[in-house]
């Protein structure tokens, strides 16, 4: 078993920043893919961004440009650096985690946060 636990969530004004982490502990691998998914009241669970075990990132085009994902496997702590925040990113931010990528990137992944909350005031 793996336990992921975000943090670094908060209430900024749009323009701003914010960096959320994602701690890992348990059963963790190194071979791990990562990743960060997000969902709005009333809206289903999208994907945002996903770094690959070979540090291969790929983002939903709503972030694309603005955010950005890493990791740290000596921590086993994931990112996401959010920059030029807009109100349409306000959610609840998880982070997940498995091997098989393409099962990651379809948000069916094996391991999940409890996730943090992001608010964007306009």
């Amino acid at each position: 078993q793996v336990q992921l636990v975000e943090s670094g969530g908060g209430l900024v004004q749009a323009g701003g920043s914010l960096r959320l982490s994602c701690a890992a502990s348990g059963r963790t691998s190194s071979r791990y893919n990562m990743g960060w998914f997000r969902q709005a009241p009333g809206k289903e669970r999208e994907f945002v961004a996903v770094i690959t075990w070979i540090n291969i990132m790929r983002y939903a085009d709503s972030v694309k440009g603005r955010f950005t994902i890493s990791r740290d496997n000596a921590k086993n702590t994931m990112y996401l650096q959010m920059n030029s925040l807009k109100p349409e990113d306000t959610a609840v931010y998880y982070c997940a985690c498995t091997a098989d990528l393409e099962k990651l990137v379809r948000g069916n992944a094996d391991y999940w946060g409890q996730g943090t909350q992001v608010t964007v005031s306009s």
